[in-house]
């Protein structure tokens, strides 16, 4: 027999590595790699991060843009309500002008000494403003109702009392107007106050 080479004999076999712990049913435990480093595993918080990021962004849009849109709003209801206020004023304004020459000739009549001046005249010359002011307020939208022997239309009447219809084809009309109504452009301003007939067979 050979002897041993004395440099295989005073070196001692090389280590093994050790062996995995044997699990429970007697296999050994797998190897667990370190993926931390491996590609692809940060992707799914940056997109996290992206799409939150995104979301804010388009949140803050949608807040300028209302901003933007309530101030607009705003802006549009006070100059629409300016511009409605002075379209009333210059309407006012025409309707007096149109009433100033029938304020003079009120003022003039005030002025008369009731001593050396007739009854008569003074009655012609109200009646004469009267109808210059009617004919100025016609000319603006006013109409007058007087609506004696027409039938009575409570939207436009309103009965003060009644009286006996001498005919069945007067029932229901006005028979006297204590005091005339007036619309002015379609719009009622005061009903009139009116008697109405009545039937009784």
């Amino acid at each position: 027999m050979r002897k041993r080479d004395r440099h295989q004999s005073e070196t001692p076999d090389a280590a093994e590595p050790p062996a995995p712990e044997a699990q429970g049913d007697g296999e050994p435990a797998p190897e667990v790699e370190d993926n931390l480093d491996a590609p692809g595993a940060g992707d799914g918080a940056a997109a996290s991060a992206d799409a939150a990021s995104t979301g804010s962004r388009e949140l803050e849009e949608m807040r300028d843009k209302y901003l933007r849109l309530a101030a607009e709003y705003d802006n549009y209801r006070r100059r629409t309500s300016k511009e409605r206020a002075e379209a009333e004023a210059r309407g006012q304004s025409v309707l007096v002008s149109r009433m100033l020459e029938a304020i003079d000739d009120i003022a003039r009549f005030a002025d008369i000494d009731p001593a050396s001046t007739d009854a008569m005249t003074l009655h012609k010359g109200i009646e004469m403003v009267e109808q210059k002011l009617l004919k100025t307020l016609a000319a603006s939208g006013l109409e007058v109702i007087d609506p004696v022997d027409q039938t009575f239309d409570p939207k436009e009447h309103e009965a003060v009392t009644t009286e006996p219809a001498l005919s069945a084809e007067d029932d229901h009309t006005v028979g006297k107007v204590f005091q005339k109504g007036y619309r002015f452009n379609g719009q009622l301003l005061r009903p009139a106050r009116v008697v109405v007939k009545q039937w009784t067979g």
